[in-house]
């Protein structure tokens, strides 16, 4: 098990409720009378983020609380449970009472919250796991977190090492592992297939631009996406004033 993917269902994980102000009621009529006095001991009133962990007279961990708030914070914010993950002490967990949440975008919140930029030095995940939440798709929401770690590595790795080959490296490696195919159209050979706006960008950088063109199944209705890849900076032409380039990573 990695910070993004759930973990295996063991049978002895940690109750771990989420609770709305105007749910609070009903988590207490629902939950035994130790906890909830343990609750309000603490003065828990389930404040977006808030999160409280209920421990027994040995210290051990045997629930945990995290907050919602009102429909107005939620309005406000999303990936609460997320947040709530690093507050947690190291268990695994599991959903016992969800308020009303929306659990898919829960248990995705809390699988991102688990990413970290690795690639010049150690980081440290966070050591609170969840088990899959019942009526989640698992395997569906792994692959978003997944998806969204690789374009965070993508975009945290300064341009020194993340230029043009780089990105072009790090798209046929995801072709292969998902057995997709993926050709590239470089340099002067853009112009030679008409692609003339992208030879112009980039043909002011050393660092040759390209086309990469990466097709994925063969039945079913047929998805095209085009995107922008800019490797800050290779060279290209700058026609941004320069209080922009700011917002450019």
């Amino acid at each position: 098990m990695t910070a993004l993917t759930f973990a295996e269902n063991t049978g002895d994980a940690i109750p771990l409720s989420l609770v709305t102000v105007a749910g609070l009621p009903t988590w207490k009529a629902a939950t035994e009378d130790g906890i909830v006095a343990y609750a309000a001991n603490a003065g828990f009133t389930a404040r977006s983020g808030d999160v409280l962990v209920v421990r027994d007279a040995a210290g051990a961990v045997i629930y945990a609380l995290v907050g919602l708030g009102t429909p107005k914070d939620r309005a406000r914010s999303r990936f609460v449970l997320g947040g709530a993950r690093e507050k947690l002490p190291e268990g695994t967990y599991r959903l016992a009472h969800t308020g009303g949440a929306d659990v898919d975008e829960a248990a995705l919140g809390w699988l991102l919250s688990g990413y970290r930029f690795g690639r010049y030095k150690s980081a440290t995940p966070p050591k609170a796991a969840l088990i899959a939440p019942e009526g989640v798709d698992a395997a569906r929401i792994e692959a978003l977190a997944a998806g969204e770690a690789l374009t965070r590595d993508l975009i945290n790795t300064p341009a020194s090492d993340m230029g043009p080959e780089e990105l072009e490296g790090a798209a046929r490696t995801l072709a292969k592992e998902h057995g997709a195919l993926c050709d590239v159209i470089t340099g002067d050979a853009l112009l030679d297939q008409n692609f003339p706006m992208i030879h112009t960008v980039g043909r002011a950088s050393t660092r040759a631009p390209r086309l990469i063109d990466m097709r994925w199944g063969s039945a079913g209705p047929k998805l095209t996406l085009v995107g922008k890849g800019v490797c800050f900076d290779t060279g290209g032409l700058n026609l941004k004033p320069g209080g922009s380039m700011g917002l450019m990573k």
